[in-house]
C-alpha cells in the first residue's frame, strides 16, 4: 500500500489522533468508505494514498446512498464523540466542542454557531448587526424551533468538497470531524462549497434514507455551521454569507 504522511510540529494535544478516532468511528458504519489510518502518534499520521480520478455519476450515486447508511450507524448523543475517543475534537484547526445533549438544537446552537460567532466578530469578519441576527437564529434553534424525532447520526462533520477524493470506483473521505449530529448539517456542507454530481448523491442518499420534507429550505440552517467556522477565520465574505443564512432561518422559524 502507498501510504502519505501529515505531520504538525505545533499540533495540539490529541489532534492526528482525534482524525484516527474519527476515520475510525466512520469506517465501522460500513457506509462511505474513509481513507484508511497506516499509524498515529502526537504530530503525525500516516494514511492509505487514494489514487484520485475524475469524478463520475456511477461514484456519486454510490456515495449517496453509502453515507446514509454511515448516518444511520448513529451516536450516542448530538455532539458525542467518536465511540471509544476521550480527547479534544477539531474541525481544521479549531477545536470543536463536544456535548452529550439529548435534543439537536441546543446542542447546535450553543456547540456549533455561537463559539466561532464570537470568533469572527472578535476578528471583524462579522458586524454587530450581523451577529445579532445570528444570535436571534440561534435562540430560535436552541429554542427548540427545527428539533425532530431523528436521533444523532454519525456525521463527518467537515463534509466539504476538499474532504471528499474520487477514485475510479468510489469516493473516499478525508479529514473528518467526526461526531453526533444532524445528517442534513453533512448535506447542507456538501452543497455550500459545491460537489461533483451533487444531485445525484443527493437523490440516491434520498432513496436509501428518505429525507424529511422541507429540508432544501432548511439548508441555510445547516450551513450556519461552516459559515461561522469560516467567518472566524476566512474572511469578511463569509460573515455576510452566514447574516444571510441566519436571515433565511429567521423566516423560517
Amino acid at each position: 500500500m502507498q501510504t502519505l504522511v501529515k505531520r504538525r510540529d505545533d499540533a495540539p494535544e490529541g489532534f492526528f489522533e482525534a482524525e484516527a478516532a474519527g476515520l475510525g468511528w466512520l469506517a465501522a458504519a460500513g457506509g462511505a468508505r474513509t481513507v484508511e489510518v497506516v499509524a498515529v502518534s502526537p504530530g503525525r499520521i500516516e494514511l492509505e494514498r487514494v489514487e484520485q480520478a475524475a469524478p463520475n455519476r456511477g461514484a456519486a450515486v454510490a456515495f449517496g446512498a453509502a453515507l446514509a447508511r454511515t448516518h444511520a450507524a448513529g451516536a450516542a448523543a448530538f455532539g458525542a464523540p467518536p465511540d471509544g475517543w476521550t480527547g479534544p475534537l477539531f474541525i481544521g484547526r479549531r477545536r470543536l466542542p463536544a456535548a452529550e445533549e439529548p435534543t439537536w438544537g441546543a446542542f447546535y446552537a450553543r456547540d456549533r454557531v455561537l463559539p466561532y460567532l464570537q470568533i469572527a466578530e472578535e476578528v471583524g469578519n462579522t458586524t454587530a448587526a450581523e451577529g445579532r441576527l445570528v444570535r436571534l437564529a440561534a435562540e430560535a434553534i436552541a429554542a427548540g424551533a427545527f428539533d425532530d424525532d431523528e436521533p444523532p447520526a454519525r456525521v463527518h462533520g467537515d463534509l466539504w468538497n476538499g474532504n471528499v477524493l474520487w477514485s475510479a470506483d468510489r469516493v473516499v473521505l478525508i479529514d473528518p470531524a467526526a461526531h453526533g449530529g444532524h445528517r442534513e448539517t453533512d448535506l447542507a456542507m456538501l452543497a455550500l462549497f459545491g460537489c461533483p454530481f451533487l444531485g445525484d448523491v443527493l437523490a440516491a442518499y434520498d432513496r436509501a434514507a428518505p429525507l424529511r420534507p422541507g429540508w432544501r429550505e432548511r439548508v441555510p440552517l445547516h450551513q450556519l455551521h461552516p459559515l461561522a467556522v469560516h467567518a472566524a477565520g476566512h474572511g469578511r465574505g463569509y460573515g455576510v454569507a452566514l447574516a444571510e443564512a441566519a436571515e433565511a432561518v429567521l423566516e423560517l422559524a
